[in-house]
């Protein structure tokens, strides 16, 4: 029932229409076409102005036929840089790239198309099925902000998938870690390195010596780390008096993201002020930990729609966060599905063809398998 060429050209347009995180309008205005023309109320919130993007959050709602439990399904519109005037490209092997200087958009257009196919199968083969909520979010990428200033009283749905995960159609993302952002800030004293160095004190240097004695990368099994950003100093010749790391810290668990947390703070303080600088730590969580369980009927229906596509279903734990940890936190019981997109976030991002289909077919079967439920 799915058809392979419209899904590709869908595909296609969407990853060449623009929408970087904060810049979703192109995006918005295409979708919000393609669901006009099924007659559905589509409805935008008040994200982009929140978020001062272009655009807010887009929620489709589409009538059932049948008088059963709602689905919501949901993906994110927004991609990373360098995402701008992407060419995506068919290769002979069946993979679609982009031309090479840019990422692909698979993340999360991928998604998207398939969800788009989904309702023309829908509609053209008169098929059965509850109400359905399709939500899109923007700046997902940011740090899941989209989700975040959505109004979850606007959905019925308590049960929901997130398009969104690595590996192959099958997979299932049944566990996921909360996340804190961490800055550490470094103040020093400027002075000229050159006629009076020994009157400052380097923020730079300070900051180097605290960060090479705390964790950075794979802590347990758990648990990981890191430093992503650095920003400091005014110029060569003078003493840097401030410097900046912005970084991370996830976990399975929260007790161990809390520890983690709490040890990185007090190893920086001690270590800028026994050298004469001033530490600044500022902490801010960004999403909760993800833990379904296998015999849950979200993960069931889910196993059950793979199989019955000819799927094998794998659930697995991953170290990534998604709007679905959001929609989690909000009640409603959510898994993110494996889409196909390989390598993202970067100019080598692709999906094979077969994917993309195999995506519209499993969304299709968890909708048929919901109704015989």
């Amino acid at each position: 029932m799915v058809n392979e060429k419209r899904l590709l050209a869908s595909f296609i347009e969407m990853v060449e229409t623009d929408s970087v995180s904060g810049q979703e309008a192109g995006m918005r205005d295409l979708l919000q076409e393609k669901f006009r023309q099924f007659g559905w109320q589509v409805r935008e919130d008040g994200a982009g102005t929140l978020l001062r993007g272009n655009s807010g959050n887009l929620l489709v709602n589409v009538p059932g036929n049948l008088d059963l439990p709602p689905l919501l399904f949901s993906a994110h519109m927004d991609t990373v840089t360098p995402g701008l005037g992407v060419k995506a490209i068919v290769d002979e092997e069946g993979f679609i790239r982009s031309s090479g200087d840019t990422i692909l958009g698979s993340d999360d257009k991928a998604a998207i198309a398939a969800l788009v196919e989904v309702c023309h199968v829908l509609e053209e083969n008169k098929l059965l099925h509850p109400p359905l909520e399709l939500l899109f979010t923007v700046s997902e990428e940011q740090g899941l902000k989209g989700a975040k200033a959505f109004d979850y009283k606007q959905l019925k749905a308590k049960t929901a998938y997130v398009l969104d995960a690595g590996g192959e159609p099958g997979v299932i993302i049944t566990q996921s870690p909360c996340q804190n952002e961490i800055e550490y800030t470094v103040y020093g004293k400027a002075a000229h390195a050159g006629i009076s160095p020994e009157k400052g004190i380097n923020a730079i240097h300070l900051l180097a010596q605290a960060l090479a004695v705390m964790p950075c990368g794979r802590i347990d099994a758990d648990t990981t780390c890191n430093f992503g950003n650095i920003k400091g100093g005014a110029a060569r010749n003078i003493v840097a008096d401030l410097c900046k790391v912005k970084g991370e810290a996830r976990s399975l668990s929260r007790e161990k993201l809390d520890s983690l947390t709490a040890d990185m703070k007090s190893v920086f303080h001690s270590e800028v002020e026994k050298r004469g600088g001033r530490a600044e730590v500022e902490v801010r969580f960004l999403y909760p930990e993800m833990k379904l369980e296998d015999n849950e009927a979200v993960v069931e229906l889910a196993v059950q729609a793979a199989k019955h596509t000819g799927l094998q279903p794998q659930l697995l734990s991953t170290g990534g966060g998604s709007d679905a940890s959001i929609i989690n936190g909000q009640g409603i019981r959510c898994a993110n599905l494996g889409v196909g997109m390989q390598a993202v976030h970067t100019c080598d991002e692709h999906i094979k063809v077969i994917d993309l289909v195999n995506d519209a077919r499993w969304v299709l079967a968890i909708i048929q398998l919901a109704c015989q439920q």
